[in-house]
């Protein structure tokens, strides 16, 4: 079985395929993940989000799987 170099891999038409879907499958999932870290204000999400590229994986997890604290969270913990 013969491996294929990325530079090969790009030059034939179904890998500058692949590669454009999985830039936009990352670019939507980064997008919806850095407008709700920005939007509930979590700094330290929007930076890692932005920084890393995870093909969608850490996006996705961050978007299904934490929960942003709000600030009645806030709240409640200064009592």
């Amino acid at each position: 079985m013969h491996m294929l170099g990325m530079e090969q891999f790009i030059n034939m038409p179904s890998g500058k395929l692949a590669l454009m879907l999985i830039i936009i499958w990352s670019l939507i999932w980064k997008g919806f993940a850095l407008w709700k870290a920005a939007r509930v204000g979590s700094k330290p999400w929007f930076v890692i989000i932005l920084v890393l590229n995870t093909l969608g994986i850490l996006e996705i997890i961050y978007l299904f799987a934490v929960k942003p604290r709000t600030t009645l969270d806030f709240k409640n913990t200064e009592k």
